[in-house]
């Protein structure tokens, strides 16, 4: 099982760059950051992993994923780098393919993208998305960016998005394309995980979710024709979650393939987040 970590990284948070260098250096096996362009300052929409519904102020501070990942990989050499998630319907597949496959291309293969439609309709609003069918434009989004990331001369013709023929150039260097992990826990993931995806990341489950989500996929996969071992359950970590050898044994044995955890020191500078590293990789490694 692979086991990385998760810096919510903000103005304030440690240097992407240390953090994952030191990160590869422990043995951790992959870096992942957060993405929200803008956070409205009203909203209607309730903030959904707290009870008062309220937009905590560092979500307003969240930094450029792609900068934040492109200064990690810059100074590694082997840790996989990850958004978590990228809001796809906030971007324009044309650029966003440009930038996964520059990432990519420099990193040596080693991106994994993340992605989800957003909660937050007055940000996906703003920022040019159709908020009531987000989970469509997102399809349409990365079916276009599959093509770009492939084709030497790449057209798409969809709902959303439809461009004649261009070239868009770094391809990745993994192939066919980096894998796309879906995040969500509605009742259409899994299906569109098996359709046009490679893997689920679920936040916020009980293993016992997860562990009965591994078995839908491998059911749907098989009755797609898919081989189940192309699908990977990536489960992402939440403050205080999966920091022991004993949380990570009960996700291993509920079919999980790779695990997030959060760290929680990255605002209190270089020496508090590596230490929490450090003794993370005592726990868990």
């Amino acid at each position: 099982m692979k086991i990385g970590v998760f810096e919510f990284c903000i103005d304030r948070s440690v240097d992407p760059a240390i953090i994952a260098k030191r990160a590869e250096e422990l043995g951790f096996g992959s870096y992942w950051v957060p993405e929200h362009a803008i956070i409205p300052v009203k909203t209607s929409s309730p903030y959904p992993a707290s009870e008062d519904g309220i937009i905590p102020d560092e979500y307003g501070r969240i930094t450029d994923p792609f900068v934040s990942l492109a200064r990690a990989s810059a100074v590694t050499k082997t840790i996989e780098l990850g958004t978590g998630i990228c809001l796809i319907p906030e971007r324009n597949p044309l650029e966003l393919a440009k930038e996964v496959a520059t990432l990519d291309h420099f990193s040596g293969g080693r991106f994994i993208f993340g992605i989800g439609a957003g909660w937050l309709r007055e940000e996906t609003e703003i920022m040019g998305g159709d908020f009531d069918h987000r989970w469509g434009q997102t399809k349409d989004a990365v079916l276009a960016m599959k093509e770009l990331w492939t084709q030497d001369e790449a057209e798409y013709h969809g709902k959303y998005y439809d461009f004649p023929a261009v070239r868009s150039f770094p391809k990745p260097a993994r192939k066919p394309h980096p894998p796309v992990y879906m995040g969500g826990s509605s009742k259409y993931v899994f299906k569109r995980v098996v359709e046009w995806g490679d893997g689920w990341m679920p936040v916020l489950s009980p293993v016992e979710d997860i562990k009965a989500g591994r078995q839908r996929l491998n059911e749907m996969a098989e009755q797609a024709g898919r081989d189940p071992k192309e699908i990977s359950v990536l489960a992402f970590g939440w403050p205080g979650k999966f920091r022991t050898k004993e949380e990570i044994s009960e996700l291993q044995s509920a079919g999980v393939d790779h695990v997030t955890i959060w760290l929680t020191q990255s605002e209190e500078g270089e020496n508090a987040v590596l230490a929490e590293l450090e003794s993370l990789a005592k726990e868990v490694l």
